[in-house]
Protein backbone atom coordinates (compact mmCIF):
# COMPACT_ATOMS: atom_id res chain seq x y z
CA UNK A 1 0.00 0.00 0.00
CA UNK A 2 1.15 3.58 -0.61
CA UNK A 3 1.62 5.84 2.38
CA UNK A 4 1.26 9.27 0.91
CA UNK A 5 -1.04 12.25 1.01
CA UNK A 6 -1.54 14.24 -2.16
CA UNK A 7 -2.97 17.75 -2.39
CA UNK A 8 -4.61 17.95 -5.79
CA UNK A 9 -5.33 21.38 -7.20
CA UNK A 10 -6.64 22.02 -10.68
CA UNK A 11 -8.13 25.54 -10.79
CA UNK A 12 -10.63 26.07 -13.56
CA UNK A 13 -10.32 28.73 -16.21
CA UNK A 14 -13.99 29.47 -16.62
CA UNK A 15 -15.36 32.05 -18.95
CA UNK A 16 -16.41 34.20 -16.03
CA UNK A 17 -12.94 34.08 -14.49
CA UNK A 18 -10.99 34.79 -17.59
CA UNK A 19 -10.22 33.12 -20.90
CA UNK A 20 -8.14 29.97 -21.22
CA UNK A 21 -4.42 30.42 -21.57
CA UNK A 22 -3.96 32.47 -18.41
CA UNK A 23 -2.21 31.42 -15.21
CA UNK A 24 -4.64 28.84 -13.96
CA UNK A 25 -2.21 26.29 -12.52
CA UNK A 26 -2.59 22.54 -12.63
CA UNK A 27 -0.84 19.40 -11.56
CA UNK A 28 -0.52 17.90 -8.10
CA UNK A 29 1.68 18.36 -5.08
CA UNK A 30 2.59 15.79 -2.49
CA UNK A 31 2.86 16.40 1.24
CA UNK A 32 0.48 16.84 4.12
CA UNK A 33 0.44 20.63 4.17
CA UNK A 34 -0.62 21.39 0.61
CA UNK A 35 1.70 23.82 -1.16
CA UNK A 36 1.12 26.62 -3.63
CA UNK A 37 -0.12 25.25 -6.93
CA UNK A 38 -0.56 27.71 -9.78
CA UNK A 39 -2.51 30.65 -8.36
CA UNK A 40 -3.95 29.09 -5.20
CA UNK A 41 -2.95 27.76 -1.82
CA UNK A 42 -4.31 24.27 -1.40
CA UNK A 43 -5.03 23.32 2.21
CA UNK A 44 -5.53 26.95 3.25
CA UNK A 45 -7.77 27.99 0.39
CA UNK A 46 -9.97 25.06 -0.49
CA UNK A 47 -7.86 22.56 -2.37
CA UNK A 48 -8.79 18.90 -2.06
CA UNK A 49 -6.33 16.71 -0.17
CA UNK A 50 -6.22 13.04 -1.11
CA UNK A 51 -4.98 10.42 1.34
CA UNK A 52 -3.71 7.41 -0.63
CA UNK A 53 -2.24 5.54 2.33
CA UNK A 54 -4.79 2.70 2.02
CA UNK A 55 -4.81 2.61 -1.74
CA UNK A 56 -3.44 -0.09 -4.01
CA UNK A 57 0.20 0.37 -5.00
CA UNK A 58 2.93 -1.08 -7.14
CA UNK A 59 3.72 -1.10 -10.86
CA UNK A 60 0.85 -3.45 -11.69
CA UNK A 61 -1.88 -1.55 -9.81
CA UNK A 62 -4.34 0.37 -11.93
CA UNK A 63 -7.52 2.48 -11.91
CA UNK A 64 -10.96 0.92 -12.00
CA UNK A 65 -13.29 1.65 -14.90
CA UNK A 66 -16.95 2.22 -14.06
CA UNK A 67 -19.15 -0.56 -15.36
CA UNK A 68 -21.74 2.06 -16.39
CA UNK A 69 -21.48 5.34 -18.32
CA UNK A 70 -21.05 7.24 -15.03
CA UNK A 71 -18.02 9.53 -14.67
CA UNK A 72 -16.71 11.70 -11.80
CA UNK A 73 -17.61 15.43 -11.99
CA UNK A 74 -15.67 17.45 -14.54
CA UNK A 75 -15.41 20.42 -12.18
CA UNK A 76 -16.61 21.69 -8.82
CA UNK A 77 -16.73 24.81 -6.65
CA UNK A 78 -14.89 25.17 -3.36
CA UNK A 79 -13.09 27.84 -1.30
CA UNK A 80 -10.31 29.16 -3.48
CA UNK A 81 -9.00 32.55 -2.38
CA UNK A 82 -8.63 34.68 0.71
CA UNK A 83 -9.29 38.39 0.05
CA UNK A 84 -5.56 39.10 -0.28
CA UNK A 85 -5.03 36.14 -2.61
CA UNK A 86 -7.83 37.21 -4.94
CA UNK A 87 -6.46 40.76 -4.95
CA UNK A 88 -2.98 39.46 -5.82
CA UNK A 89 -4.42 37.35 -8.61
CA UNK A 90 -6.78 39.83 -10.29
CA UNK A 91 -4.92 43.14 -10.10
CA UNK A 92 -2.06 42.10 -12.44
CA UNK A 93 -4.65 40.88 -14.96
CA UNK A 94 -6.45 44.23 -14.82
CA UNK A 95 -3.17 46.12 -15.13
CA UNK A 96 -2.22 44.17 -18.25
CA UNK A 97 -5.73 44.64 -19.72
CA UNK A 98 -5.21 41.18 -21.19
CA UNK A 99 -8.89 40.31 -20.89
CA UNK A 100 -10.33 43.50 -22.39
CA UNK A 101 -11.49 46.79 -20.89
CA UNK A 102 -15.15 45.85 -20.47
CA UNK A 103 -14.39 42.61 -18.61
CA UNK A 104 -11.85 44.38 -16.39
CA UNK A 105 -14.35 47.15 -15.63
CA UNK A 106 -17.00 44.62 -14.64
CA UNK A 107 -14.54 42.84 -12.38
CA UNK A 108 -13.42 46.06 -10.68
CA UNK A 109 -17.05 46.98 -10.04
CA UNK A 110 -17.67 43.63 -8.40
CA UNK A 111 -14.57 43.38 -6.21
CA UNK A 112 -13.71 47.01 -5.39
CA UNK A 113 -15.59 49.20 -2.92
CA UNK A 114 -15.70 52.81 -4.15
CA UNK A 115 -16.83 54.16 -0.79
CA UNK A 116 -14.34 52.29 1.38
CA UNK A 117 -11.18 50.81 -0.21
CA UNK A 118 -10.48 48.88 3.01
CA UNK A 119 -13.38 46.66 1.95
CA UNK A 120 -11.92 45.87 -1.48
CA UNK A 121 -12.12 42.13 -2.16
CA UNK A 122 -13.93 41.81 1.22
CA UNK A 123 -10.68 42.50 3.05
CA UNK A 124 -12.71 43.60 6.06
CA UNK A 125 -14.00 40.00 6.27
CA UNK A 126 -10.60 38.35 6.21
CA UNK A 127 -10.66 35.19 8.31
CA UNK A 128 -14.47 35.06 8.19
CA UNK A 129 -14.89 33.29 4.87
CA UNK A 130 -13.45 32.68 1.41
CA UNK A 131 -13.95 33.54 -2.20
CA UNK A 132 -15.15 30.34 -3.85
CA UNK A 133 -14.19 29.42 -7.39
CA UNK A 134 -14.13 26.49 -9.76
CA UNK A 135 -11.66 23.64 -9.89
CA UNK A 136 -11.18 21.26 -12.79
CA UNK A 137 -10.94 17.49 -12.74
CA UNK A 138 -7.74 16.88 -14.71
CA UNK A 139 -9.20 13.65 -16.09
CA UNK A 140 -11.61 15.78 -18.13
CA UNK A 141 -9.60 18.12 -20.41
CA UNK A 142 -12.75 20.01 -21.56
CA UNK A 143 -13.81 20.48 -17.94
CA UNK A 144 -12.54 24.05 -17.64
CA UNK A 145 -15.67 25.38 -19.38
CA UNK A 146 -18.18 23.26 -17.41
CA UNK A 147 -18.24 25.54 -14.33
CA UNK A 148 -18.79 29.11 -15.49
CA UNK A 149 -19.87 30.94 -12.33
CA UNK A 150 -17.66 33.85 -11.31
CA UNK A 151 -15.98 33.91 -7.90
CA UNK A 152 -18.49 34.27 -5.08
CA UNK A 153 -18.08 34.96 -1.37
CA UNK A 154 -19.23 32.50 1.31
CA UNK A 155 -18.98 33.24 5.03
CA UNK A 156 -17.45 30.51 7.15
CA UNK A 157 -20.11 28.03 8.22
CA UNK A 158 -22.63 29.15 5.59
CA UNK A 159 -23.71 27.09 2.58
CA UNK A 160 -22.89 28.40 -0.90
CA UNK A 161 -25.62 30.46 -2.64
CA UNK A 162 -28.59 28.49 -4.01
CA UNK A 163 -28.36 27.62 -7.65
CA UNK A 164 -24.65 26.81 -7.58
CA UNK A 165 -24.39 23.30 -8.94
CA UNK A 166 -21.39 21.14 -8.06
CA UNK A 167 -20.58 23.11 -4.92
CA UNK A 168 -18.30 20.75 -3.03
CA UNK A 169 -20.02 18.18 -0.81
CA UNK A 170 -18.93 14.87 0.76
CA UNK A 171 -20.61 13.05 -2.14
CA UNK A 172 -18.60 15.01 -4.72
CA UNK A 173 -15.46 14.28 -2.71
CA UNK A 174 -16.36 10.59 -2.82
CA UNK A 175 -16.79 10.76 -6.58
CA UNK A 176 -13.42 12.44 -6.99
CA UNK A 177 -11.79 9.86 -4.72
CA UNK A 178 -13.26 7.17 -7.01
CA UNK A 179 -10.96 8.37 -9.79
CA UNK A 180 -7.97 8.05 -7.43
CA UNK A 181 -8.65 4.40 -6.55
CA UNK A 182 -5.93 1.97 -7.62
CA UNK A 183 -6.47 -1.77 -7.34
CA UNK A 184 -3.94 -4.60 -7.46
CA UNK A 185 -3.22 -6.62 -10.55
CA UNK A 186 -5.70 -9.30 -11.53
CA UNK A 187 -3.17 -11.77 -12.95
CA UNK A 188 -4.56 -15.10 -11.78
CA UNK A 189 -2.59 -18.14 -10.73
CA UNK A 190 -3.07 -20.96 -13.23
CA UNK A 191 -2.54 -24.69 -12.89
CA UNK A 192 -1.03 -26.05 -15.01
CA UNK A 193 1.15 -22.93 -15.11
CA UNK A 194 2.57 -21.51 -18.31
CA UNK A 195 1.58 -24.32 -20.68
CA UNK A 196 -1.65 -26.33 -20.59
CA UNK A 197 -3.08 -29.07 -22.78
CA UNK A 198 -6.08 -29.25 -25.06
CA UNK A 199 -9.18 -30.52 -23.19
CA UNK A 200 -7.35 -30.39 -19.87
CA UNK A 201 -9.14 -28.24 -17.24
CA UNK A 202 -6.96 -25.32 -16.15
CA UNK A 203 -7.57 -24.11 -12.59
CA UNK A 204 -7.55 -20.36 -11.89
CA UNK A 205 -7.58 -18.51 -8.57
CA UNK A 206 -6.69 -15.30 -6.77
CA UNK A 207 -5.38 -15.54 -3.21
CA UNK A 208 -6.95 -13.40 -0.51
CA UNK A 209 -3.55 -12.08 0.62
CA UNK A 210 -3.33 -10.05 -2.59
CA UNK A 211 -7.00 -9.38 -2.87
CA UNK A 212 -8.22 -6.95 -0.22
CA UNK A 213 -10.32 -3.76 -0.14
CA UNK A 214 -8.54 -0.49 -0.91
CA UNK A 215 -9.68 3.06 -0.20
CA UNK A 216 -8.92 6.74 -0.80
CA UNK A 217 -10.00 9.63 1.43
CA UNK A 218 -10.63 13.09 -0.04
CA UNK A 219 -11.02 16.15 2.19
CA UNK A 220 -11.30 19.92 2.12
CA UNK A 221 -9.55 20.99 5.34
CA UNK A 222 -10.90 24.54 5.45
CA UNK A 223 -14.46 23.21 5.37
CA UNK A 224 -13.86 20.28 7.69
CA UNK A 225 -15.50 17.80 5.30
CA UNK A 226 -14.19 14.52 3.94
CA UNK A 227 -15.29 11.32 2.24
CA UNK A 228 -13.73 7.89 1.95
CA UNK A 229 -14.32 5.77 -1.12
CA UNK A 230 -13.68 2.04 -0.78
CA UNK A 231 -13.32 -0.63 -3.46
CA UNK A 232 -14.06 -4.20 -2.36
CA UNK A 233 -13.44 -7.20 -4.67
CA UNK A 234 -16.68 -8.77 -5.81
CA UNK A 235 -16.09 -11.26 -8.62
CA UNK A 236 -13.70 -12.38 -11.35
CA UNK A 237 -14.59 -12.68 -15.03
CA UNK A 238 -12.49 -15.04 -17.15
CA UNK A 239 -12.16 -14.39 -20.89
CA UNK A 240 -10.13 -17.25 -22.42
CA UNK A 241 -9.06 -15.20 -25.43
CA UNK A 242 -10.64 -17.58 -27.94
CA UNK A 243 -14.16 -18.86 -28.64
CA UNK A 244 -12.71 -22.37 -28.72
CA UNK A 245 -12.77 -22.75 -24.97
CA UNK A 246 -15.11 -23.47 -22.08
CA UNK A 247 -15.05 -21.61 -18.79
CA UNK A 248 -15.82 -22.78 -15.27
CA UNK A 249 -18.46 -21.85 -14.38
CA UNK A 250 -20.02 -21.61 -17.84
CA UNK A 251 -20.64 -17.86 -17.40
CA UNK A 252 -16.93 -17.28 -16.76
CA UNK A 253 -17.94 -15.34 -13.63
CA UNK A 254 -16.15 -16.60 -10.52
CA UNK A 255 -17.61 -15.34 -7.24
CA UNK A 256 -15.54 -14.45 -4.19
CA UNK A 257 -15.75 -16.94 -1.31
CA UNK A 258 -13.70 -17.33 1.84
CA UNK A 259 -11.65 -14.24 1.08
CA UNK A 260 -10.46 -15.48 -2.30
CA UNK A 261 -11.68 -16.23 -5.79
CA UNK A 262 -11.39 -19.75 -7.13
CA UNK A 263 -9.61 -22.64 -5.47
CA UNK A 264 -5.90 -23.51 -5.59
CA UNK A 265 -5.10 -26.70 -7.44
CA UNK A 266 -3.70 -29.50 -5.32
CA UNK A 267 -2.51 -32.98 -6.12
CA UNK A 268 -5.41 -35.36 -6.48
CA UNK A 269 -7.80 -32.82 -7.99
CA UNK A 270 -7.03 -33.66 -11.60
CA UNK A 271 -10.36 -35.42 -12.06
CA UNK A 272 -12.38 -32.61 -10.49
CA UNK A 273 -14.00 -29.70 -12.25
CA UNK A 274 -12.38 -26.47 -11.07
CA UNK A 275 -14.75 -23.94 -9.46
CA UNK A 276 -12.97 -21.26 -11.51
CA UNK A 277 -11.00 -21.96 -14.64
CA UNK A 278 -10.97 -22.73 -18.34
CA UNK A 279 -10.69 -25.67 -20.72
CA UNK A 280 -9.20 -24.97 -24.15
CA UNK A 281 -10.59 -26.99 -27.04
CA UNK A 282 -7.74 -26.43 -29.48
CA UNK A 283 -4.04 -25.72 -29.52
CA UNK A 284 -2.66 -22.19 -29.65
CA UNK A 285 -0.15 -23.43 -32.23
CA UNK A 286 3.14 -21.55 -32.26
CA UNK A 287 1.58 -18.61 -30.44
CA UNK A 288 -0.52 -18.27 -27.30
CA UNK A 289 -4.02 -17.26 -26.26
CA UNK A 290 -4.43 -14.00 -24.38
CA UNK A 291 -6.48 -14.78 -21.30
CA UNK A 292 -7.94 -11.74 -19.55
CA UNK A 293 -8.98 -11.85 -15.92
CA UNK A 294 -11.18 -8.89 -14.97
CA UNK A 295 -12.15 -8.26 -11.38
CA UNK A 296 -15.32 -6.33 -10.57
CA UNK A 297 -15.03 -4.13 -7.48
CA UNK A 298 -17.96 -2.91 -5.42
CA UNK A 299 -17.55 0.83 -4.71
CA UNK A 300 -18.97 2.34 -1.52
CA UNK A 301 -18.43 5.61 0.31
CA UNK A 302 -18.96 7.34 3.64
CA UNK A 303 -18.65 11.03 4.36
CA UNK A 304 -18.91 13.80 6.91
CA UNK A 305 -22.43 13.93 8.28
CA UNK A 306 -23.73 11.20 5.99
CA UNK A 307 -23.65 7.39 5.93
CA UNK A 308 -22.79 7.64 2.24
CA UNK A 309 -23.88 4.96 -0.17
CA UNK A 310 -22.72 3.24 -3.34
CA UNK A 311 -21.16 4.35 -6.60
CA UNK A 312 -21.10 2.32 -9.82
CA UNK A 313 -19.07 -0.88 -9.67
CA UNK A 314 -15.60 -0.64 -11.17
CA UNK A 315 -13.56 -3.18 -13.12
CA UNK A 316 -9.87 -3.77 -13.72
CA UNK A 317 -8.41 -6.47 -15.92
CA UNK A 318 -5.01 -7.78 -16.87
CA UNK A 319 -4.01 -9.95 -19.86
CA UNK A 320 -1.76 -12.98 -19.58
CA UNK A 321 -0.55 -15.38 -22.23
CA UNK A 322 -1.51 -19.03 -22.11
CA UNK A 323 0.21 -21.61 -24.32
CA UNK A 324 -2.04 -24.55 -25.20
CA UNK A 325 -0.55 -27.71 -26.68
CA UNK A 326 -2.02 -30.91 -28.06
CA UNK A 327 -1.71 -33.97 -25.84
CA UNK A 328 0.92 -36.15 -27.46
CA UNK A 329 -0.15 -39.75 -27.96
CA UNK A 330 2.38 -42.44 -27.17
CA UNK A 331 2.73 -45.10 -29.91
CA UNK A 332 3.51 -48.61 -28.77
Amino acid sequence: MAGSVCASLAPAASAAQGPPGGSFGGGSNTGTSGDVDGDTLSATAGGIVFDHSKNGAGPTAGPVTATTSWTPPACWYAPKYTPEQLKAYLEPIWAAESTGYEWDAEQRKKYLNEEDPTKDFNKDRTGKGYWWGSYVNKSFPPGWDKCEADYFWVDAGDPPPPGIQNAITPEILAELAYAEIRVPTTAVTLAPAGTTKVNLPTWAWLDGADFKPVSVTASVPVLGISATTTATPLSLKIDPGTPDAETYPASGLCEIAGGRIGEPYEKGKADRTPPCGVRYLRSSGDASFTLRATVTWKITWTGTGTPGGTLPDGSFGAPQNVVVQEIQAVNR
